[in-house]
């Protein structure tokens, strides 16, 4: 559980989920991408609940817990922008919920005690 509790481990899935999710939008058929996407935020969450569960120890419950929601939530506008796309359909407003929630994870997450603290 050690493993899975790192904040290295976590950065690292979610900088490969962005650098797929791009490609994935970039490309016309993004088959396998989007597959491969969807294997990295099943690794996503299972790394964001370990450090859920680590940062417990630190007395911050209700902002992990918040980052935890932030983060679900930025899977899902990852997960409907790409839909959207395949179907042909507008999928503007969730790139830019996307946008939205993934900057209120990153401030959530260099906030936190777990991290380096660049807003110090």
């Amino acid at each position: 559980m050690e493993f899975l509790a790192s904040p290295h481990l976590h950065i690292t899935t979610w900088v490969l989920a962005l650098i797929l999710f791009v490609v994935a939008l970039a490309i016309a058929k993004p088959k396998v991408v989007h597959m491969i996407l969807r294997l990295d935020y099943l690794l996503i969450i299972v790394t964001g609940v370990a450090l859920f569960i680590k940062g417990m120890d630190f007395g911050q419950g209700m902002l992990y817990g918040m980052k935890f929601i932030a983060g679900i939530f930025v899977i899902g506008m990852m997960e409907m922008t790409l839909v959207k796309k395949q179907k042909g359909k507008p999928y503007t407003m969730f790139l830019v919920l996307f946008f939205v929630f993934f900057l209120v994870t990153l401030f959530l997450g260099f906030k936190l005690p777990m991290n380096i603290n660049f807003l110090a």
